[in-house]
């Protein structure tokens, strides 16, 4: 899928990760801190695509995400992957300070509702998360979502793999993505909301879901665009771009 005019105006927002990691040698020790992102494969894609892309990494959302419904407008799609809702509640200002802020997802929810596209992408800190730490369900995204959230650790590990199953092969969200897709690794658990219409799935339970949200569109994909969940084969797929450009395109209403 190739974008000539007018390119959708993406958000982008997580996929970063610090480590710190202690390193044993013996009777010695030392630490060392590494920083990693994972969305590059898919980026590079979308880029190439012919989307226009705001990259906004973790560690930078207190400064760089949008504060008004006016800095949001300049957008179509916001897409959150893998970042949990307290990066978007406690800015600086609020945690350290405790000085009143925008409520980021507040506005998010504002910008469906008026139109805007949304879109979250599974991860360990999307949807509930481990340990029930990305905390969406008691957020103001819960409404803009088109599936409910579990209220505890919603992750699926499938280590030997699990199939996806294409239900709606026809809906415009898939564009030319065929119905066999590879196996992936694992994915959150989400309920599809009864107004909302479930694509594809992984067993029982919802992969991909779209909706309405006021006069905006939502979309959930549960298993992640990156390892760990979304193995090499994913990656390598000749059908991996499409399908996000196509998820993009149908929920920006380009």
């Amino acid at each position: 899928m190739s974008i000539t005019e007018s390119p959708i105006k993406v958000l982008f927002v997580g996929e970063s990760w610090i480590k710190h990691t202690i390193h044993m040698k013996g009777f010695d020790q030392f630490h060392s801190t590494e920083y990693e992102e994972g969305a590059g494969y898919f980026l590079s894609c979308m880029d190439e695509a012919g989307f226009d892309v705001t990259y906004v990494r973790g560690h930078e959302i207190s400064l760089r995400f949008p504060r008004s419904a006016e800095e949001l407008d300049a957008f179509d799609v916001v897409v959150i992957s893998d970042i949990g809702s307290n990066s978007f509640l406690l800015p600086d200002e609020t945690f350290l300070r405790s000085e009143k802020s925008p409520n980021r997802l507040e506005l998010v929810a504002d910008f469906v509702k008026r139109g805007g596209g949304f879109l979250m992408i599974g991860g360990y800190l999307s949807f509930t998360g481990i340990d029930g730490k990305g905390r969406y369900g008691m957020s103001p995204l819960a409404a803009p979502l088109p599936v409910a959230l579990l209220p505890h650790d919603d992750r699926i590990e499938r280590s030997e793999g699990v199939g996806v199953e294409v239900c709606a092969p026809d809906h415009p969200v898939l564009g030319d993505t065929p119905a066999d897709w590879p196996e992936l690794l694992g994915y959150n658990r989400l309920i599809a909301k009864p107004d909302a219409t479930v694509v594809a799935t992984a067993g029982k339970d919802p992969m991909l879901v779209v909706g309405e949200y006021g006069q905006g569109r939502t979309a959930a994909f549960a298993s992640d665009l990156a390892p760990h969940w979304a193995p090499q084969e994913f990656l390598d797929w000749p059908h991996y771009a499409g399908l996000w450009a196509a998820i993009l395109t149908w929920t920006a209403q380009a």
